[in-house]
């Protein structure tokens, strides 16, 4: 499998951008037909929706680290166990999650994302945010 279709790679180059908020060229290696879904909230389908979700969420942080700790791989499916640091005005938040992504053709077509709303809240009123 060439690396530009390897799922792994894929997902590093989209985690990659993602972190620093590029969502136009995150979004190249997303597919048409994408669903992403954060778990707690409900899912959204197409790049133009995973944009308007996110774009407004990150909109005041002044910078995003995500740190990752495990990374599984089974076929087209990858696994990562990551930290969400986000830096707000107010100071650092962080989120354990854990991703799950599907890769078909070279490109994103499901996206998962596991983590705990309550430590989400709790850990933004700390720095002084909100989920809107």
């Amino acid at each position: 499998m060439s690396d530009d279709k390897d799922p792994r790679r894929v997902v590093e180059r989209f985690m990659a951008a993602m972190e620093k908020l590029d969502y136009d060229a995150a979004l190249t290696h997303v597919s048409d037909e994408i669903v992403y879904t954060n778990i707690p909230m409900g899912p959204v389908e197409g790049p133009a929706a995973v944009r308007g979700l996110l774009e407004p969420f990150f909109a005041s942080t002044l910078e995003n680290k995500w740190v990752i700790s495990h990374v599984a791989v089974n076929g087209p499916t990858v696994f990562i166990e990551r930290l969400d640091r986000h830096h707000y005005p107010g100071g650092w938040a962080e989120l354990p999650v854990v991703g799950v992504l599907e890769v078909h053709d070279g490109l994103i077509t499901a996206w998962r994302d596991y983590f705990d709303l309550a430590t989400l809240q709790r850990n933004l009123a700390q720095v002084g945010q909100s989920l809107g």
